[in-house]
């Protein structure tokens, strides 16, 4: 789907401990071509910084897509230096990405933005609206230079309406979006998850919409601007809380650990104070905790006999557990449900999920090599695809790593014109 007739050669190391590296050293027959991913005929040019548009860009990337990262000199990304203690995100962030450098506030550096458009299927971009069309890089200018083209644009409040051009963090979506005001315990202020949730999902959905782009120019050979509100995509998963209200005038209100009127679903004791979380709202997965408990009478008790009754009673029954579960320590509480197969499962933070055996054993995190890092260890790509699966090709690259690559590679610059830009600011 990129013009044909120019390629990069793949980054120079495999990834250790890699599902795609597992199947080439058992002799699994997996051709060249499905180890590049489903989308690796796909080039992307992606702009913006700090998460909602980038994290769309990992996305793709780590499905096989080539995506050109466009930075500003002598800067780059503020990603760049987040995370807590060391400054790893990154690493992940822009991982399987290249990185050059342009001034996009010259018109030299919107030129060759534009040739670059020119040679692209994607273009990712998550400023304020109307920056671009400040920079003269709006969509309908970069149509013509390319009509396949498609325009991915991420912003808290999306490109229309009375608020598209403010400034939209992921943390006011989160807030407008509904999400902020049920997270946290009802008696304290609305609280937050402690990720950029905002950000990922609006960057999530942004990745849906640019592969039904994809999809659909197949049928038309029109590209066309996927718009990606932070607001909009929290709101996409505040479930039935709308129609809870317009039909019942019902507010959700914060509940905790708990949601209201399914249960039982919690946390719960253990005997050395561990919690773990269990989750038998189900009429037939409750029957089993009752067996569980040696209590078979309580899936037959008014207060407990089916969903409704059991929201109704939700905090004595949650009681009932509590008081059972405490009789137990954590990892033999976990056997007993396991074997009446009752869902539940322990609180991780990262070193139990390094020392998990299920994580071990699908590889769902993997040791990335990297200059500088030498225990850098990741998420793995999700999701998991059986003929073609994704992978993570390399780390977030330096600052302007691929310019010559890409500048010289793709575009066809000489020495002496990339030498004379580096020296102007313009890469």
């Amino acid at each position: 789907m990129c013009c044909p007739g120019w390629s990069i050669a793949p980054y120079p190391y495999a990834i250790a401990g890699s599902p795609d590296a597992t199947r080439r050293h058992s002799g699994d027959s997996l051709n060249t071509e499905s180890l590049n991913g489903p989308l690796q005929d796909i080039r992307i040019v992606e702009l913006g910084q700090l998460i909602a548009g980038p994290f769309c860009g990992q996305l793709m990337g780590d499905l096989g897509a080539e995506v050109i990262k466009v930075e500003p000199p002598g800067t780059g990304d503020p990603m760049r230096e987040w995370g807590q203690g060391i400054p790893v995100w990154w690493s992940v962030i822009a991982r399987n990405k290249k990185s050059i450098t342009l001034n996009l506030r010259e018109k030299e550096g919107q030129a060759l933005l534009k040739k670059l458009v020119v040679e692209a299927d994607v273009l990712i971009e998550n400023f304020r609206p109307g920056t671009m069309e400040k920079w003269g890089l709006d969509y309908p200018t970069l149509a013509a230079l390319n009509p396949r083209l498609i325009m991915v644009r991420v912003s808290g409040f999306g490109q229309s309406g009375p608020y598209a051009q403010r400034a939209g963090y992921g943390s006011i979506g989160e807030a407008m979006g509904g999400i902020r005001y049920l997270a946290g315990d009802p008696d304290r202020p609305p609280s937050r998850v402690g990720l950029s949730i905002g950000d990922s999902l609006a960057a999530t959905f942004a990745c849906v919409g640019a592969l039904a782009a994809l999809h659909s120019r197949e049928n038309t050979g029109r590209g066309q601007v996927v718009d990606s509100a932070i607001y909009e995509a929290v709101l996409a998963m505040m479930e039935s809380t709308i129609p809870e209200f317009t039909e019942g005038g019902t507010i959700r209100e914060r509940s905790g650990a708990i949601l209201p009127k399914i249960a039982p679903s919690n946390v719960y004791p253990t005997s050395e104070g561990e919690m773990i979380v269990m989750g038998a709202n189900q009429d037939s997965v409750f029957t089993r905790l009752c067996q569980a408990m040696g209590r078979e009478s309580l899936a037959s008790d008014e207060r407990f006999r089916d969903h409704t009754r059991r929201g109704e009673n939700q905090a004595e029954l949650d009681a009932l557990i509590g008081q059972w579960s405490s009789g137990y320590t954590a990892g033999a509480l976990l056997e007993i449900l396991e074997k009446h197969s009752v869902p539940a499962g322990r609180i991780y933070r990262a070193p139990e999920m390094l020392n998990d055996p299920h994580f071990l054993a699908r590889e769902a995190i993997v040791t990335v090599a990297h200059k500088t890092f030498k225990n850098l260890q990741m998420q793995n790509v999700v999701p998991r695809l059986s003929e073609t699966p994704g992978r993570i090709r390399w780390a977030g690259p330096e600052l302007g790593e691929h310019n010559e690559e890409v500048l010289q590679g793709l575009l066809g610059m000489d020495d002496a014109e990339l030498l004379d830009l580096r020296e102007r600011g313009i890469v």
